[in-house]
């Protein structure tokens, strides 16, 4: 087993030495040996939840209450569960037989980088006559297809949500579950938001709790798409203190925002504590895509730290990276007209999205664990395949 230092866990959960000394001291932290007068802590180990954030069952009436129909929502209602880290296929299990639980699951397959049992699982829906059902299907299958490259079925699945913007229902809520959909189809593949769509999120109030997350961190991607890192920053960090239980999969998702966000502002510690945030959330339950969808706009902080700590876990991501990479571009550099660069290897994708920002190679190197001359060796494939002579001409091939 791999162990690391006091020094080398603080630095890698954000906290301080002395913090990490008082979890070994307690028992907190699993496989946490003693060396002599040092602790050794496996490389593996997640960072013990803090006590304090752990809140006993709130009384009646809830601190965060909701309509009542929106706690029975199918609308990828996974997504819209608060569950404790490892608990994530329990909690589907223990949901009542029927489509709602089909549609979990189908989210769960997608969540852990699986799609295509999560196509299997939701296209049964997408004629359902439920409307928040139907919503559910198409998202799922316009990513997931994504993934297995059915280009077509992704855009047949994408044009299925705008339609639902002009269909008519009495239901705000319903209305409200139509944009949040057709808004979350669009803003990840960097899309333009469909005719009839704000920018600013309204009515949220409609939505149930998690998916009120998700939405926000649709808002703060959008926001970060126009280049206002630091009002996206604000709109994560204000989310994520929002919540008195954990949505987990809407937290990942809003942490790999925060980290988009930080390295523009290039302030990598930062980043790195929202990565390992969502690292501890998602890891428990290999809830692994988001990590690989949105590799290339950060920064190289999945080399820089995943990479020398969980390596399987790491080349999964990067599968997962490639897979849904060729999907994206398949959609996105078509319909925008942008030349994304798509012949990249993953390790020269981030070094040139950090070098079309400004960084030097040293800088680089000291972010991802490489030299300096890798880097320049990393680069100079980068212009090549690019046919290119000037860094300056990066930016155009990268992503926002």
């Amino acid at each position: 087993m791999n162990y690391l230092t006091v020094r080398q866990t603080a630095e890698k959960w954000g906290v301080s030495a002395r913090l990490v000394q008082k979890y070994c001291a307690g028992g907190r932290i699993p496989g946490a040996q003693k060396f002599g007068a040092a602790w050794g802590i496996p490389a593996d180990a997640v960072k013990p939840r803090d006590p304090r954030t752990i809140q006993a069952p709130p009384p009646a009436p809830p601190r965060e209450p909701s309509p009542p129909q929106a706690e029975e929502s199918n609308l990828m209602p996974l997504l819209n569960t608060a569950f404790e880290p490892g608990q994530c296929r329990r909690t589907i299990e223990e949901m009542p037989p029927g489509p709602r639980r089909d549609i979990a699951l189908a989210e769960y397959w997608y969540f852990s980088g699986q799609p295509e049992q999560a196509v299997q699982a939701a296209e049964l829906y997408l004629t359902s006559p439920d409307i928040e059902l139907r919503l559910s299907a198409c998202l799922l299958c316009a990513y997931a297809n994504l993934s297995l490259g059915q280009i077509n079925r992704t855009r047949m699945a994408l044009a299925q949500l705008k339609k639902f913007l002009v269909s008519e229902t009495n239901s705000p809520r319903l209305r409200v579950a139509q944009k949040f959909a057709a808004a979350a189809g669009a803003v990840l593949l960097h899309l333009p938001l469909p005719g009839g769509l704000s920018h600013t999120p309204t009515s949220l109030a409609l939505l149930p709790p998690g998916l009120r997350c998700f939405a926000m961190y649709v808002y703060a991607h959008y926001a970060y798409l126009q280049g206002e890192y630091e009002k996206s920053l604000g709109v994560v960090e204000a989310t994520l203190a929002l919540p008195s239980r954990t949505y987990p999969i809407p937290a990942i998702y809003l942490h790999m925002a925060a980290v988009m966000d930080c390295m523009s502002l290039r302030r990598p510690d930062q980043a790195r504590a929202h990565l390992l945030a969502a690292w501890q959330l998602a890891r428990p339950d290999d809830l692994i895509e988001a990590f690989g969808e949105h590799h290339g706009l950060l920064g190289g902080m999945l080399e820089a730290e995943l990479k020398k700590n969980w390596p399987e876990d790491f080349k999964r991501i990067i599968a997962i990276t490639y897979r849904f990479s060729a999907g994206w571009l398949g959609v996105h550099n078509p319909f925008t007209g942008h030349d994304v660069a798509g012949n990249l290897t993953t390790t020269e994708f981030a070094a040139a999205m950090l070098a079309a920002r400004g960084w030097t190679n040293a800088e680089i190197g000291q972010h991802m664990n490489l030299s300096p001359n890798t880097v320049k060796r990393h680069l100079s494939s980068v212009m090549q395949k690019l046919q290119i002579r000037h860094r300056q001409e990066l930016k155009k091939y990268m992503l926002q």
